[in-house]
């Protein structure tokens, strides 16, 4: 994904995580408080996955902890 305009990125303050039951199943509550106010994401674990690969790509080329 290539941006033409960039943004300043969000600066996660909280991050907060919980489950909510629905007709559908179970989903996933990301809810993360940033500088620009607070972000909820529900995830099911299609999504979850997703968003796990993309942090441990992003982990591993910060270096090691």
């Amino acid at each position: 994904m290539k941006r033409k305009d960039k943004a300043a990125p969000f600066v996660p303050i909280e991050i907060h995580v919980g489950t909510v039951d629905d007709e559908r199943g179970v989903l996933g509550i990301l809810s993360i408080q940033t500088t620009e106010g607070l972000l909820d994401i529900a995830l099911d674990e299609q999504a979850a996955d997703a968003i796990l690969k993309a942090v441990n790509t992003i982990k591993a080329k910060l270096g090691p902890a």
